[in-house]
C-alpha cells in the first residue's frame, strides 16, 4: 500500500496539513487506489492538465543529465541490452548507449515523453527502442536484459517494492539493476510553497502521487535474495534561479503539475498563475536537488 505520512522534508505547518489530508485520503480510499494514481501521473505527463510539461527538456534537461551521471557512476555497460523504466525524455537510455550499450529500450507510462526521446538519438550509438509500460507490470519475459535502469522515477510509483521485483525479474543472472530516486530534500522548497498556495478545496482527501525516499529505505527495497553487491550513493546540491517565477516555471515543467487533475480545467490555470505569483512575491529562488542511486547485481 502507498505511504500515508509524508516521507520528505517540509516545514512543520505544511507537514501537519499534508498528513491530516493524507489520513482523509486513506479513510476515503483515495490513498489506496493505485490505478487512479498512475492515471493522473500518465495524463499529467501527456500534458492533459497543464501545458507546462511541454517545456520539460527546455527547462529541466540539465538536471536530468546531472542526475543520470550521478546514477551511472562506475557502471560498465558495453555490449549490454538495457531497459530504462520510466525513461521520461530518454536521458538515461541515451547515456547508456553513449557508454557502450548495444541497445536501449525506453519505457514510460506517458507516450508524450517518449515522443521527445525519439528525436534525440545521435547516429552511431546503438539501437533505441520504445515501449509504453507500467513499471509494476513489465511486458517482458524473465531475464531478457543485461541491465535494467530507472532514473528518478521511484517517487512516482505506488508500489515501489513491486517495481523493484519486476526489474529484477527481467534482468539476466549476473545483470545490473540500478535505480535513481528522489531523496527527502528533493524540491522541498517548491513543494512546501505549492502546498501553502494551492486552493485546498479541490485536493481535500487527495494523496499526492510523488513521494521522496531515504537512502536507507531504498536499500531495504533492494534487499532481495536475488540481488547481491548492493551499494548506494547520494548527492545533494542547491540550484539557484533568477527569481521566484523562473523557479516555479522549472518546477511546473519537470513535475507536469499533474495534481491539477483534481481541478476544473478553467480553475487550474488560474491557480497555477496564483502559485507562480506567490513564488515571486516570496522571493523563492533556491531549490534543493537530492538524488539517490542504488546499484545491485542479480545473483548468477
Amino acid at each position: 500500500m502507498p505511504s500515508v505520512f509524508w516521507t520528505g522534508r517540509l516545514t512543520f505547518p505544511m507537514r501537519v496539513l499534508v498528513n491530516t489530508n493524507n489520513v482523509l485520503a486513506l479513510l476515503s480510499g483515495n490513498a489506496t487506489n493505485p490505478l487512479a494514481m498512475k492515471s493522473r501521473v500518465r495524463n499529467g505527463y501527456e500534458g492533459r492538465f497543464s501545458p507546462d510539461v511541454r517545456k520539460y527538456d527546455e527547462l529541466g534537461l540539465e538536471l536530468q543529465e546531472r542526475a543520470a551521471d550521478i546514477q551511472l557512476q562506475g557502471i560498465e555497460l558495453p555490449g549490454q541490452s538495457v531497459l530504462d523504466v520510466g525513461c521520461g525524455t530518454g536521458v538515461l537510455a541515451l547515456k547508456a548507449l553513449q557508454a557502450g550499450a548495444s541497445q536501449a529500450v525506453c519505457g514510460d507510462i506517458a507516450m508524450f515523453m517518449m515522443e521527445q526521446a525519439k528525436a534525440k538519438l545521435p547516429p552511431g550509438h546503438g539501437t533505441l527502442l520504445f515501449c509504453q509500460l507500467d513499471a509494476e507490470d513489465l511486458p517482458y519475459s524473465d531475464g531478457c536484459f543485461g541491465a535494467v535502469l530507472s532514473g528518478m522515477t521511484f517517487g512516482l510509483l505506488p508500489d515501489q517494492r513491486k517495481a523493484m521485483r519486476e526489474m529484477v525479474r527481467v534482468v539476466k543472472p549476473g545483470g545490473l539493476v540500478c535505480i535513481g530516486a528522489h531523496g527527502p530534500e528533493h524540491y522541498w522548497e517548491a513543494i512546501d510553497g505549492c502546498f501553502r498556495s494551492i486552493s485546498k478545496r479541490h485536493i481535500l482527501g487527495y494523496r499526492l502521487e510523488f513521494w521522496p525516499r531515504t537512502e536507507a529505505y531504498l536499500r531495504r527495497v533492494a534487499d532481495l535474495p536475488e540481488l547481491e553487491d548492493v551499494h548506494s550513493h547520494r548527492e545533494v546540491w542547491k540550484t539557484r534561479f533568477p527569481g521566484g517565477g523562473a523557479m516555479y516555471d522549472f518546477f511546473a515543467a519537470i513535475t507536469a503539475s499533474w495534481w491539477y487533475a483534481m481541478f476544473p480545467p478553467d480553475e487550474a490555470q488560474h491557480d497555477s498563475e496564483r502559485t507562480r505569483a506567490y513564488f515571486e512575491r516570496k522571493g523563492m529562488n533556491t531549490l534543493t536537488d537530492d538524488v539517490i542511486a542504488v546499484v545491485a547485481r542479480k545473483v548468477r
